[in-house]
């Protein structure tokens, strides 16, 4: 028989993939070459649906011989393995970030005198729509918690960005932007205690508790589908850290990270300004293992996040206290630094691939913020979070409104720094 190549993603089967299949049936063996998670990723969003879901659906569709994983968004891997006579795919690839993708398939066909088949788009089908149906019906506390996971599996570089109230976790969940073919959109989003304590006028000393805070967590969680990384300060007392473990995860959160210092809470980034003191390892440690032991889903991770470097203690002791945190039963680590060039943290993070084990590598750069995405993963960092961003641009905007509203009494000279009437009502579902 002919053997037939179709490569698909199968997040959201309709229609138009049915007639893909049934079309390609009708010329021989049907082998689906399916796109993995991390293939789907390093192009657009994660899937809905992992790896094993899809298969199950697509192994019990009529007309389907066998199905393969498709390792990248490039075919010609599968294509040179496999050798097919003919690759189906719909018509709608001729233009995008699949257009190269397409040229590549017809060249490397015919290599060996294969054709390339495609099939009409089918009308009144978006994937676009069903995904923004599929989004509006929210998700739930388990599916939100597990999506860290499969996003640390999928991607190289998992990017987070703190949200504080639910208008600015709408942004994070719905902005996505296009470079050079590509998509790119925020994967996760961070509940800060400095933002969400700033955002209520209090001051950054974990004033505000966890039940207040899981408020928030709620308010975020109601408007966004994305999963969360909670900064959990010092963590509090073990036997306290434990309770807020569990609460987290009844709530969906996917990560809690503490850090490794005592008393009353100080921001990292004034470094020896300020009095702050280091817990001792050994304490530390223990409070680790008791969150750990604590949790209920296996989903639910417990960062480490070390202050070494921001209280200039060096890059041994830094090394020595992670080690002994992953030893603990951390499930990763967060470095921080204090120094605009982020040569430092460049320097831990080659160091961390000789004893990480592989466990995820996190860093925020607000302070080395000239350092790209690009070069983070290049240097095996796994999470950036763009930690306080959002709260420090509205500030500015709302103080100036404000002031201008003062000086000229009267809003007119505000009227192009503000959104119009309609435009904020749009931005609410359910609103206009």
């Amino acid at each position: 028989m002919t053997k037939v190549y179709v490569g698909i993603s199968a997040d959201m089967m309709h229609p138009g993939h049915v007639n893909v299949i049934r079309e390609a049936a009708k010329l021989g063996d049907v082998l689906i070459g399916l796109l993995t998670d991390r293939a789907i990723a390093s192009y657009k969003r994660l899937p809905f649906l992992d790896y094993e879901q899809r298969k199950a659906v697509i192994e019990n569709m009529k007309g389907v011989t066998e199905v393969i994983p498709q390792e990248t968004l490039d075919y010609r891997p599968n294509l040179k393995k496999l050798k097919p006579d003919i690759v189906v795919h719909g018509d709608d690839w001729k233009t995008g970030v699949q257009a190269k993708v397409r040229q590549q398939v017809i060249d490397t066909l015919a290599e060996w005198g294969g054709k390339l088949v495609e099939v009409p788009y089918t009308p009144g089908i978006s994937s676009t729509l069903l995904n923004k149906a599929a989004k509006s019906q929210g998700t739930t506390p388990d599916r939100r918690r597990k999506q860290l996971h499969r996003l640390l599996q999928a991607k190289d570089l998992v990017r987070v960005i703190e949200t504080h109230s639910g208008i600015s976790s709408l942004i994070a969940e719905n902005l996505e932007v296009e470079v050079n073919n590509q998509k790119r959109s925020f994967d996760a989003v961070w509940s800060s205690s400095l933002t969400d304590s700033t955002n209520k006028g209090k001051p950054d000393i974990e004033a505000v508790d966890t039940t207040d805070r899981a408020n928030t967590i709620s308010s975020i969680f109601e408007v966004t589908t994305k999963p969360m990384i909670y900064d959990g300060d010092t963590g509090g007392k073990p036997e306290h850290f434990a309770f807020t473990v569990r609460t987290l995860e009844r709530l969906g959160v996917s990560a809690i990270v503490i850090e490794d210092k005592t008393g009353l809470k100080k921001n990292s980034l004034l470094g020896n300004d300020v009095a702050q003191t280091q817990d001792s390892i050994l304490e530390f440690s223990e409070k680790i293992a008791t969150g750990k032991k604590a949790q209920v889903s296996q989903d639910f991770m417990i960062f480490a996040r070390c202050e070494s470097l921001i209280l200039d203690k060096g890059m041994d002791d830094a090394i020595e206290r992670c080690k002994a945190y992953l030893e603990a039963g951390a499930d990763g680590i967060m470095i921080h630094s204090r120094k605009s060039d982020g040569a430092e943290i460049l320097e831990f993070c080659e160091i961390y691939k000789t004893f990480g084990a592989g466990k995820p590598l996190i860093v925020v750069p607000s302070s080395f913020d000239r350092i790209t995405e690009t070069e983070f993963a290049k240097a095996g960092v796994n999470i950036v979070i763009y930690a306080n961003h959002m709260l420090r641009a509205a500030y500015p905007a709302m103080y100036e409104t404000a002031k201008k509203i003062l000086v000229n009494e009267r809003a007119f000279e505000v009227r192009d720094d503000c959104m119009s009437i309609k435009e904020i009502l749009e931005v609410i579902p359910g609103t206009a």
